[in-house]
């Protein structure tokens, strides 16, 4: 986002105008001539220097790190095209039913989701049960809610974040990732992840945002913050470059 400089730079030529007004009128008291004078000199600025322009524009990327993850769930309906009518541990058994190598057999990685997806009401608020309470909010802009779905993927720390959307009557999933996450936060039309990092006193903050024309949510950003600290809105985050976790399938 484009830093709004505008105000900052209207109050600094006020505070300098101010300044110079008082300058002149100390000095004239003093039986100075009031002429300015200079400050010293100004350090150069220093651009930013291309490395290797020799080197040729890529024109695919080397890696389909997933970053549009959009699927219609197949047997779960969207009654009266509300969402809020959904059922959460439905569209959780329907993924568990798409991908049986991770969730089912003895050496499945996600063997303990799918054994304890039996202590599920239908809501998913049984003592046992993996799946967690969905929040419900506009992602995109069009003035009905999506549902942000969150599950554990067991036996670990893991969990599941999906968003789902309806399109022509049907649910669509439109963000999957799975990490071991610290933190999960909806802000506007974003979704935002906090994640344990290998570095010791810092974290990962990852954000999905809308996107209209990729009709999904997309990895907007990815960045790497001491423990406790939160972004300064004076330098804006990076691109995402740490790959992310995402679905497994």
């Amino acid at each position: 986002m484009p830093r709004r400089l505008l105000p900052l730079v209207t109050r600094a030529r006020v505070r300098a105008f101010t300044a110079l007004a008082l300058l002149s009128v100390t000095a004239t008291a003093c039986g100075d001539a009031g002429d300015l004078r200079g400050a010293g000199p100004t350090p150069t600025a220093a651009g930013p220097a291309r490395l290797w322009p020799e080197l040729p524009p890529a024109s695919s990327p080397a890696f389909d790190i997933g970053e549009v993850d959009i699927q219609v769930v197949k047997g779960v309906g969207v009654p009266g095209d509300d969402i809020r009518e959904v059922d959460p541990v439905a569209v959780v058994r329907a993924e568990i039913a798409r991908s049986p190598g991770d969730y089912e057999g003895p050496k499945a990685r996600y063997r303990g989701t799918n054994s304890r997806m039996e202590e599920c009401g239908r809501a998913g608020d049984g003592a046992g049960c993996p799946v967690l309470e969905p929040y419900y909010r506009d992602l995109t802009g069009d003035g009905r809610p999506e549902m942000t779905l969150g599950f554990r993927l067991l036996p670990g720390e893991m969990t599941a974040v999906r968003v789902y959307t309806v399109e022509r009557h049907r649910l669509v999933q439109v963000m999957a990732y799975d990490d071991a996450v610290s933190s999960i936060e909806i802000a506007g039309q974003s979704v935002i992840l906090r994640a344990p990092s290998e570095v010791p006193g810092y974290q990962y903050r990852l954000q999905w945002s809308w996107d209209t024309d990729q009709r999904a949510m997309l990895l907007t950003h990815d960045e790497m913050l001491r423990t406790g600290e939160r972004p300064d809105p004076e330098y804006p985050p990076r691109t995402p470059s740490r790959t992310p976790s995402a679905s497994p399938r």
